[in-house]
């Protein structure tokens, strides 16, 4: 069986992965339980999702000698032309003070128009590197609604749907979030 190590110390995020491969021939281990992982912080210098997912995937990669995946995402808003996008976690030190920056930054707009991206790099030992892409389509709402999720999911509305992420739950965003497409895109590449 094939290992692959998620390069990060999120263990929320990690549990989510681990979900996702479940029934591919891959065992998924989380870089938090080896002890000189727990060192390891990789600067998200890289100027798309692509690159900052490689740094980090690669860093994993390096120190354990297996092959490691890493993501990296965010929100794109058509009115603040494609902000916060590759800084989107950057925009606060909290989610509700990223949440205020974004709605204070959309107040009197018309165009709501945003999307999430999700970018997932998988680097191999020896340096080979597989990178893919998903997106969600939606909009932004003027405030927040909803309890689940993180993040900006209480003010993004998908297409298709009349809640936001933070509303419809978990279950139905693992089915149709940026990341979820993302996730299905590297399946295929790791059967």
């Amino acid at each position: 069986m094939r290992q692959i190590v998620f390069a990060s110390t999120n263990r929320g995020k990690y549990k989510e992965f681990k979900k996702s491969f479940a029934g591919l021939p891959v065992e998924f281990l989380f870089a938090g339980d080896f002890e000189n992982q727990k060192k390891i912080e990789v600067e998200e210098t890289g100027s798309s999702y692509e690159e900052n997912a490689i740094l980090k995937a690669k860093a994993y990669a390096e120190s354990l000698g297996l092959t490691a995946l890493a993501d990296d995402s965010g929100l794109e808003v058509a009115a603040l032309d494609g902000k916060p996008g590759i800084y989107s976690a950057r925009m606060g030190n909290t989610d509700q003070e990223r949440l205020s920056w974004l709605l204070t930054s959309l107040d009197g707009q018309e165009n709501r128009a945003a999307q999430f991206m999700c970018a997932i790099a998988l680097v191999e030992p020896n340096g080979v590197t597989q990178t893919v892409r998903g997106t969600c389509q939606g909009k932004i709402i003027a405030a927040p609604q909803g309890e689940s999720g993180f993040g900006y999911d209480p003010v993004f509305v998908p297409n298709g749907y009349d809640k936001t992420f933070a509303e419809l739950g978990i279950d139905v965003k693992d089915k149709i979030s940026h990341r979820a497409n993302a996730i299905k895109k590297i399946k295929e590449i790791l059967k």
